[in-house]
C-alpha cells in the first residue's frame, strides 16, 4: 500500500473517530456536571429528572453548529470511503474541506459553550464536552490526511509526462 493509501485510510479512519466523538457529544447530555444534576446542548437533569431546556440563543447556535459539524462528519466519511473503494476518484481537496468545515463548526460551537459556561460557580465541564473538543482534532488531522494524499496524486500526474534522466 503506498503513501497516498495510508494517508486515504488515515483519513478516513480519523474522520470516522470524529464523526463518532462529534455524534456522541451532541447526543448526550453531559456537557456540564453541577451539584444535583447535568446538563447538555438539549435537556438539564435535576435529581435525576430531565427536562427540555428553554431556548436560548447561545444554546441554539452551539447546538445548530454541532448538528451540522455531525452532518460534516458524515458526509466526509461518505466521501472518504467512496475515494478508498474507487482508486481513480479523487476528490482529495473537497475531503479536506468538508473535514476543515466539520472542525471549524465544532471549534465555534465549543468556544460559545466555554465562553457562556466558563464564569459559573459550582459548575464543571464533563465528558460529552470534552468528546467534542476530542473530535476536533481528529477532523482537522483527516483534513490533512486527504490534502497530502491530493498533493501526492496531483505531484505524481505533474511529473508523469516528464522523462527521466539518470
Amino acid at each position: 500500500m503506498g503513501v497516498k493509501r495510508r494517508l486515504q485510510s488515515g483519513g478516513t479512519l480519523l474522520g470516522f473517530l470524529a464523526q463518532i466523538l462529534t455524534i456522541l457529544s451532541t447526543a448526550t447530555n453531559y456537557w456540564i456536571h453541577y451539584p444535583g444534576g447535568h446538563s447538555g446542548l438539549w435537556q438539564e437533569c435535576n435529581g435525576g429528572i430531565c427536562s427540555n431546556i428553554p431556548c436560548q440563543t447561545m444554546l441554539a447556535v452551539v447546538g445548530a453548529c454541532m448538528v451540522l459539524a455531525a452532518c460534516s462528519a458524515v458526509v466526509g466519511l461518505v466521501m472518504g470511503l467512496r475515494i478508498l473503494c474507487h482508486e481513480g476518484d479523487s476528490r482529495g481537496q473537497t475531503m479536506s474541506g468538508t473535514f476543515f468545515l466539520c472542525g471549524l463548526l465544532l471549534l465555534i460551537a465549543l468556544t460559545g459553550y466555554t465562553v457562556k459556561n466558563a464564569w459559573k460557580n459550582d459548575v464543571f465541564f464533563s465528558w460529552s464536552y470534552f468528546s467534542g473538543w476530542l473530535a476536533l482534532p481528529f477532523s482537522i488531522l483527516a483534513g490533512f490526511c486527504f490534502l497530502l494524499a491530493d498533493m501526492i496524486v496531483q505531484s505524481t500526474d505533474a511529473i508523469s509526462g516528464f522523462p527521466v534522466c539518470l
